[in-house]
């Protein structure tokens, strides 16, 4: 993935656009195809790497490692590593991302009156 220049004029105006609009700040946090979709299967329990890969099982593992960082990184998950052996991480949501179901459900509410 190539580095982005922080101080780029494109980064500023995102920025910028991010403190004005709260859609834009939205969108910046769970943009992107996959986010959502995490975050919809994470709204019913916490999940393990592997079940996550399940739950969605066209995308790629480098996608779901990036976008599980993104989440984090954004305050919407909580990642937990378990100190057992083997060791192994468990997700869920956190209450940023609690609250985000509700916009989430009504995302998959539409499509089900539209498709």
């Amino acid at each position: 993935m190539t580095a982005i220049k922080e101080t780029s004029t494109i980064q500023e105006n995102k920025k910028i656009a991010a403190e004005l609009c709260p859609v834009t700040f939205t969108m910046d946090k769970i943009g992107g195809y996959w986010k959502p979709i995490i975050i919809y299967h994470l709204s019913t329990d916490c999940k393990r790497y592997s079940e996550l890969k399940k739950c969605i099982p066209a995308i790629t593992e480098k996608m779901l490692i990036q976008s599980l960082k993104q989440l984090e990184a954004d305050g919407l998950i909580l990642r937990e590593a378990k100190p057992v052996v083997p060791p192994f991480v468990i997700y869920r949501l956190s209450p940023a991302g609690v609250g985000l179901f509700p916009v989430i459900q009504a995302m998959a509410n539409w499509a089900l009156e539209n498709q």
